[in-house]
């Protein structure tokens, strides 16, 4: 993936899965938290909706102020990286995630207490919102924490060796196998990572024993349940809706899937990639295959260049770090959003600083949960970072408009929706808009879209099963339809039933290839970014419509427009205040989900591939 999906930084995860507090941030590694063990301490109270509310109150008002202290030390240790500021980092994080058990096993005590909607809302927040909750068994509270402890560290120290001794850590093998095109190289990376998750498996098994007894502690049949019950519906239906969604995408994914085989088969010939069948998942240049865009110049279309690099024409009109972070407000601006605050831009990092180690993951951060907004980042006066700019600052405005709201509110409609949001501004960064704003002289011919659009489907379309599959696996595993035994089969084969993508060699129950997604190790929940996926298509088509944008979506920019700049905020200002189908209504003017915005977006492209693989004679799926 050109710029990593969102992983919560270590502080904000633990404030994240206490309560769905959104910061964006990647670090590969949780602190230790054996201090769970009072969670089991909480005295007891009289069961009424007196006493609920009272509960209620004190949670949150604890929480808000945790919150901010909790922010403070992961943004101090995310820019001085020292065993200092680590270790204070840690230490907050276990004074979190302490008092989120706390709250969440009290929580639940209230769990069939009559309540008005706003504090049933809240009390449901507290209750669910842990991703990984512990037993209330004091000595099995530590033996879940040193687990999870030890699974994230397995994963954040991994390396592979070569035969010449040259040990590599996963983003380096990650941007060897975007660069290579030699299938042994590419097949030794692919192999060799996965090497690292082996050991995780026992550690795995025992995990999600203690992890579902938490989840039926806290009143759910098991963790599955606890995961799906986030979602404003009941898990089943959520499950099911899940499908839906799938059955609308997958069409066009088809197609995607059938015009890069054919293409890579042409590259490779029929011994190293097959013309038919699944996909060897070590040729599509990324690590676990869930995003395609580092192939594009192997399978791009001739004659697919647009005409323009954005990267040069930043360099031409003179765009340093702040002038691209000030455009990217601009845009924001332009639809009748305030300006950031002067603290923004004096403590906000651009620059990657030469005299201290820092954590240069993009990231957008709200340090006091009303105007403290920033973002850290190591700008490169690049494409891909003019927009990554762009995606962070809808978090930041995202952030401000939800401050009003009482802070278990403070967060997006559901987990997909932030995500999202960022996501949507993105795709507004089209010819028209850099045109707009003064670096493109000519729009490019419409000739040129398909180059464009494959570009973007082969990260956003392919990513979509990959996305889905991951909890589907976990899902399974959490209630026991997948068994210990199978783990790696199971796995295998929903990557093949979703993603049509296969192993390039042997894999047995010997090994354990989830864990080579830090995802699974590290306890992060996956579903969101296949719903923001879905949904900032669904975003951008609403707002170019209320825009009155007359040509094709692909080409919408909503830059500039004030209706379009309204109704976003309208929705944004909500937060988690109510459910996550009254935020939709306000922008898409529905309640449900629908992915028929994706096939919109890439109509023309979805017409091409099908002449494409027609012309080829290929006989498409798996």
């Amino acid at each position: 993936m050109k710029r990593a999906l969102k992983q919560p930084s270590k502080i904000a995860l633990l404030i994240a899965l206490s309560l769905g507090i959104t910061a964006c941030g990647e670090q590969d590694n949780l602190p230790t938290v054996e201090s769970i063990q009072d969670a089991s301490k909480t005295p007891s109270a009289e069961i009424n909706s007196t006493t609920a509310i009272a509960f209620i109150n004190q949670a949150e008002a604890e929480l808000a102020n945790l919150s901010i202290e909790a922010n403070r030390a992961e943004w101090i240790y995310s820019n001085f990286i020292t065993e200092d500021t680590a270790a204070l980092s840690a230490a907050m994080g276990e004074k979190v995630i302490s008092t989120s058990v706390r709250y969440a096993t009290e929580a639940a005590k209230f769990a069939n207490v009559k309540l008005d909607a706003v504090n049933a809302r809240k009390l449901n927040s507290l209750r669910s919102s842990l991703v990984l909750p512990a037993p209330l068994d004091p000595v099995k509270n530590a033996e879940l924490a040193k687990i999870s402890s030890e699974l994230n560290g397995m994963y954040g120290k991994g390396k592979y060796c070569f035969a010449d001794g040259k040990c590599l850590t996963q983003p380096e093998l990650s941007n060897l196998m975007a660069a290579s095109n030699d299938p042994a190289v590419l097949l030794e990376a692919w192999q060799g990572w996965r090497e690292i998750a082996k050991p995780m498996r026992p550690l795995f098994q025992r995990e999600v024993e203690l992890a579902n007894e938490g989840a039926r502690d806290l009143g759910y049949q098991d963790l599955s349940e606890l995961w799906r019950s986030q979602y404003d519906m009941k898990p089943d239906a959520f499950s099911a809706e899940l499908d839906r969604l799938w059955g609308q995408i997958k069409p066009l994914y088809d197609s995607l899937h059938c015009y890069v085989r054919g293409e890579l088969n042409e590259q490779y010939g029929d011994d190293v990639a097959p013309n038919t069948g699944p996909i060897l998942a070590h040729l599509l240049g990324n690590m676990w295959a869930q995003q395609w865009g580092t192939i594009y110049d192997s399978v791009a279309p001739d004659n697919a260049d647009p005409g323009y690099d954005v990267t040069a024409l930043l360099a031409k009109n003179g765009y340093d770090e702040v002038k691209m972070v000030k455009q990217a407000e601009g845009f924001f601006t332009s639809l009748g959003f305030e300006d950031l605050p002067d603290t923004f831009w004096t403590r906000s990092l651009f620059v990657q600083p030469q005299d201290r180690d820092v954590i240069c993951h993009a990231s957008a951060w709200d340090l006091d949960n009303l105007d403290d907004l920033r973002i850290k980042m190591c700008i490169q006066k690049t494409s891909a970072d003019f927009s990554v700019i762009h995606h962070e600052l809808g978090h930041n405005f995202y952030q401000r408009a939800y401050k009003d709201q009482p802070f278990i509110f403070k967060n997006s409609a559901n987990d997909g929706f932030h995500e999202a949001i960022g996501d949507t501004i993105a795709l507004s960064i089209t010819p028209k808009y850099l045109q707009q704003i003064g670096l493109l002289d000519t729009l490019p011919d419409a000739d040129k879209d398909i180059g464009l659009l494959l570009k973007q489907a082969l990260d956003k379309v392919a990513f979509m099963p990959f996305g889905l599959m991951i909890d589907q696996w976990r899902w399974q595993v959490f209630n026991g339809t997948i068994k210990p035994e199978n783990y790696n089969q199971a796995w295998w084969e929903l990557r093949e039933k979703y993603q049509g993508v296969k192993a390039p060699i042997t894999r047995t129950e010997m090994d354990f290839d989830p864990g080579a997604k830090y995802h699974v190790p590290g306890n992060v929940p996956y579903t969101r970014y296949f719903l923001a996926h879905v949904l900032q298509f669904q975003f951008h088509k609403a707002l170019c419509d209320i825009a009155q944008d007359k040509g094709p979506v692909h080409r919408c920019s909503i830059y500039g427009n004030k209706e379009a700049g309204a109704k976003l905020n309208e929705m944004l200002e909500i937060g988690a205040s109510q459910p996550w189908p009254e935020a939709l209504n306000i922008v898409t003017g529905t309640k449900q989900m629908d992915a028929k915005a994706v096939l919109d977006y890439f109509a023309p492209l979805h017409i091409w591939l099908d002449k494409q693989n027609s012309n080829a004679n290929r006989q498409c799926g798996w």
